[in-house]
């Protein structure tokens, strides 16, 4: 994940062109059904960015809570694992997924030479 995280900043800078952004946050949005854990992605992200041009810069990490959408009522609810992610309404397995599954690259924080910092929405490629 680290690696990706890093080649979408890669990408992102050169959408910059003879600019270099100097970065100080990046803000993430992390789905808790993704099997990402925030600690090791913060740990592993301060290593790989040591000497580089990210160097400095560190990670917010927002958690997107599971929910689910029960196929039979249309209710919403948290989805459990003690519960085998079934709908508390009726039982029934969960089908579909509202939120939770996102991993993505909310906005960064940076400056450019002789400018005020600033947040803009990074893109993230599909």
């Amino acid at each position: 994940m680290t690696k990706c995280l890093l080649l979408s900043m890669q990408d992102w800078r050169q959408q910059h062109g003879s600019q270099s952004p100097s970065v100080a946050v990046v803000h993430l949005q992390v789905g808790d059904f993704t099997c990402v854990e925030p600690a090791q992605l913060v740990t592993t992200w301060d290593v790989a960015i040591r000497g580089s041009w990210l160097e400095g810069a560190r990670l917010s990490i927002e958690s997107i809570p599971l929910v689910g959408r029960c196929v039979c009522c249309s209710a919403t609810y948290q989805p459990s694992a003690d519960a085998a992610y079934r709908s508390p309404c009726c039982d029934h397995p969960m089908e579909e997924v509202v939120s939770g599954r996102e991993l993505r690259i909310r906005s960064v924080d940076y400056t450019l030479a002789s400018s005020v910092p600033a947040e803009k929405p990074a893109p993230v490629p599909s």
